[in-house]
């Protein structure tokens, strides 16, 4: 069984900054690519930011040159450090692993939980 918990979102001022954090745990072999994804209310969830398990990244227009995705490999924890906030950034955030499990080596994909950021104008 695998977890994934995020943790981090809060409510922060218009250009303010936060570090979410996505913490996987249970029966892993390997943790494949990673992402965050994000939900406004009334909205689509959509892609925000991506990392490969090599380190190569990628990032939507919207949040490109505000946001970093990173990982620590020896943690099975990935990372989105969110600056220059903007209240249009509101959303439940998600993060999404493929993740090989010792039980079975196919990879899958887990989500979290989600977690809430909320950017006061």
């Amino acid at each position: 069984q695998v977890q994934l918990v995020e943790s981090g979102g809060d409510l922060v001022q218009n250009g303010g900054s936060l570090r979410l954090s996505c913490a996987a745990s249970g029966s892993i072999f390997s943790i494949n690519a990673m992402g965050w994804y994000r939900q406004a209310p009334g909205k689509q969830r959509e892609w925000v930011a991506g990392i490969t398990s090599g380190g190569r990244t990628n990032y939507a227009d919207s949040v490109k040159g505000r946001f970093t995705i990173s990982r620590d490999n020896a943690k099975n924890t990935g990372y989105l450090q969110m600056n220059s906030l903007k209240p249009e950034d509101t959303a439940v955030y998600y993060c999404k692993a493929t993740i090989a499990t010792k039980r079975s080596l196919y990879p899958y994909d887990y989500w979290g939980q989600g977690t809430q950021v909320t950017v006061s104008s």
